[in-house]
């Protein structure tokens, strides 16, 4: 096999000094024109490339950013993975991506894992079920600050990117009354999750604007698995009084309440409306996708992160000294609705 060609050999040929070359590859300052053009014109033509583990090395980073998700089979995710990977390649650094499963345990794993690969930086977005951050506050002592997204903590000495589900719920709410429905149900999401507390809050301001009380048989809960959600809509429909409006937590609690609906001859979106948020793609191959959905740009969101992580690497960079500041990129939600909730 061939071997790969180093900087002795290009020294050697050239009968310069091993830093020499180094140098010029690196376009130091001391180094002449004349001698940068040959060396780097020799190093071109035996095709060498620069060793990145000693580079890493000298500057103590390793150009990767690490990302925790919970899946990257839900299309959220997966677009929030296609920002991040947008933006860091626009800095030249790569991801290194794991999945918790929504599982703490496992998070706790991966977080780990990332650590031991010495990532420059952690984005991260919560399993369900987290509500210590201990593992992630560890990553101080090792300089890797982290940054999260969407599924954020509750905690103001962090780096967060989210979109303000209080605001969009507060709007779905009045869209909904607009059109004349009253009795709102909503299935919300875990309660550990901060998502979860924003869009309750924001649905009970929402309910009381419109000067009535929140009826609290109208709202249930979901683990976000079929099961629970199905159990919530079981409830709902087991209503003397059943809603006219239901809200579901995402744009797959919303499909597994319809498909519930649907098989408990619920004329859906007829005598029950359902509305959703996220607004992923994936509704509109479904036959009743939700009337409404509120936008929360997973591909924004992903972007933003990383680049407030570049923000944040830079100024390490410039040993900034003092109190350690912390950084809130909040993104507006939209309220689509769509053509057939318009009549």
């Amino acid at each position: 096999m061939e071997k790969l060609p180093t900087i002795k050999e290009i020294a050697r040929r050239l009968n310069v000094s091993v830093s020499t070359v180094s140098r010029a590859l690196s376009d130091h300052p001391r180094i002449g024109l004349g001698t940068k053009l040959k060396i780097k014109q020799l190093a071109e033509e035996l095709g060498y490339e620069p060793n990145a583990q000693a580079i890493f090395f000298k500057q103590k980073k390793t150009f990767v950013i690490g990302v925790v998700i919970p899946f990257i089979r839900e299309e959220f995710f997966s677009q929030a993975i296609s920002g991040i990977e947008s933006a860091a390649m626009e800095h030249q650094y790569t991801i290194l991506f794991g999945q918790s499963y929504d599982d703490p345990e496992r998070e706790k794993q991966v977080v780990e894992a990332m650590k031991k690969q010495r990532v420059d930086g952690l984005i991260i977005s919560l399993s369900k079920g987290t509500n210590r951050y201990d593992h992630l506050e560890a990553l101080r002592k090792y300089d890797i600050p982290v940054v999260y997204f969407d599924r954020i903590p509750n905690m103001a000495d962090a780096h967060k990117v989210y979109c303000n589900l209080y605001k969009g719920t507060m709007e779905m709410i009045g869209w909904l009354f607009h059109k004349g429905y009253r009795r709102i149900a909503f299935i919300n999401g875990p309660d550990k999750l901060q998502a979860s507390k924003e869009r309750m809050n924001g649905y009970m301001d929402g309910i009381a604007k419109q000067k009535l009380k929140v009826d609290m048989q109208l709202v249930e809960k979901t683990d976000l698995s079929k099961e629970s959600t199905q159990a919530a809509m079981k409830k709902l429909l087991s209503l003397k009084n059943k809603p006219h409006a239901v809200i579901s937590f995402n744009d797959y609690v919303h499909m597994d309440a319809v498909q519930y609906a649907q098989h408990h001859n619920i004329a859906v979106n007829k005598s029950m409306m359902f509305v959703s948020y996220a607004n992923l793609p994936i509704t509109s191959y479904t036959a009743f996708p939700p009337l409404a959905s509120i936008e929360q740009y997973p591909y924004g969101q992903g972007e933003k992160a990383m680049e407030l992580m570049m923000k944040i690497l830079a100024e390490k960079q410039t040993e900034k000294k003092g109190e350690e500041e912390f950084y809130t990129e909040e993104l507006s939600p939209t309220l689509v609705v769509y053509q057939q909730a318009i009549s």
